[in-house]
């Protein structure tokens, strides 16, 4: 028999093991957990519209017209007018020809890089991308080249190494901001080498959507190359408040994925609730109210960022509401989380696999939704857990 016991053992002992938390709540700026109320600040919800009346409302609009369940998959019964639409949405917030809805961001990118990729294809990696591409590495069963965080430089030597021998389709895949720093992907110079060597590039702004560029459309409208981009993917989970994502691109992609990408296949389709909420979503992000959320949390970040550091901790600064304090190991990290969450602030500490060993991190995340007084509260609590536990 399988000693699971032992394996979960190790993960303690090794300051490792993850259990799950109970919010009793809504995702708001205070949420309950445990009979207690806490300031959450480790939600994507970037813009608080998990909880807006509008979004809420067109959920139980679209619910009671159309039913809990969509009953099937897309190829079987269950694409409805609602996926469309949104899909339509889509793929004019991003600018392109189709979009095609997944259930999940894990599902989108496993899909994507399995359906339009294959035997004989290359694919280059930034080394910090999130777990859902290297999966769908693996499962496009294309050979993939892992590149340096971020280095551009370096991505062009192992490009050039790889002409003499090209085969394939090459494609370029990167997150648009990386979760876990907050950081961008330098997509300006990759776009110069996409040109150069005739790729493809892919972006996963899950945590971009709703939040960077003038009209929230991405890390690509924010560094303004948006039309340079080949394939799109987003989540609707995060700055849109709701769930599930998309691919937005080539029609010629959107309808290879229909009929190759495993997990849209043979996947039920999204309840008719979510797309009609991300659609509502999408309204308020294009809109006048979207511009002042925004500028809201870009607000709240600096005021957050400013706390920290005049307390003394070191803490880089990018446009994302990501906000990561180094801990370096994993006992001290759920020391100081431990600490905060006791103290009314619920901050996630971050761990291997996650992040690589030695770069353990409290992962603070912003929302428009949060009130000046509780960030500058919630930034003195933050440096007394981490120095408190370093001791």
């Amino acid at each position: 028999m399988i000693d699971w016991q032992s394996q979960l053992n190790s993960l303690n002992d090794r300051g490792l093991l993850r259990r799950l938390r109970t919010v009793t709540s809504d995702q708001g700026a205070y949420v309950e957990i445990d009979g207690q109320r806490v300031l959450l600040l480790c939600s994507n919800n970037y813009l608080g519209l998990a909880t807006h009346p509008k979004i809420i409302e067109a959920a139980q609009r679209a619910t009671a017209r159309y039913g809990a369940g969509s009953g099937g998959s897309r190829l079987i019964s269950g694409s409805m007018r609602c996926h469309q639409l949104l899909e339509e949405d889509l793929a004019a917030f991003k600018g392109t020809e189709r979009a095609l809805l997944f259930n999940s961001g894990y599902a989108a990118n496993c899909g994507i890089l399995q359906g339009l990729l294959g035997e004989g294809d290359l694919i280059f990696s930034d080394s910090l991308n999130h777990a859902s591409i290297i999966d769908g590495c693996r499962l496009s069963k294309a050979r993939t080249i892992i590149y340096p965080h971020g280095d551009f430089e370096a991505l062009d030597a192992l490009m050039m190494q790889e002409v003499s021998r090209r085969q394939g389709r090459w494609l370029m895949v990167t997150d648009g901001v990386f979760s876990m720093d907050g950081d961008l992907a330098p997509l300006p110079e990759l776009v110069k080498l996409k040109k150069r060597y005739d790729a493809l590039l892919m972006v996963d702004d899950a945590h971009g959507t709703g939040l960077l560029g003038a009209g929230g459309r991405g890390t690509g409208e924010y560094l303004e190359c948006l039309e340079d981009i080949d394939l799109h993917m987003g989540t609707l989970g995060k700055a849109l408040g709701g769930a599930g994502a998309y691919l937005a691109g080539p029609s010629a992609a959107i309808e290879l994925l229909i009929n190759r990408a495993r997990s849209f296949v043979f996947s039920t389709s999204l309840p008719p609730g979510v797309p009609a909420a991300a659609s509502a979503a999408l309204e308020i992000v294009a809109g006048s109210e979207g511009d002042e959320l925004r500028q809201r949390l870009v607000e709240n970040r600096i005021r957050f960022i400013t706390g920290l550091r005049q307390g003394g901790l070191e803490v880089e600064e990018h446009p994302s509401p990501i906000v990561p304090i180094l801990t370096a190991e994993p006992a001290p990290t759920m020391a100081a989380s431990e600490r905060l969450i006791t103290e009314g602030y619920f901050v996630q500490g971050i761990r291997p696999p996650t992040v690589p060993a030695g770069s353990c991190r409290l992962r603070a995340t912003l929302m428009s939704l949060h009130q000046p007084s509780d960030l500058d509260a919630a930034a003195k609590a933050i440096v007394q857990a981490v120095q408190g536990a370093s001791q």
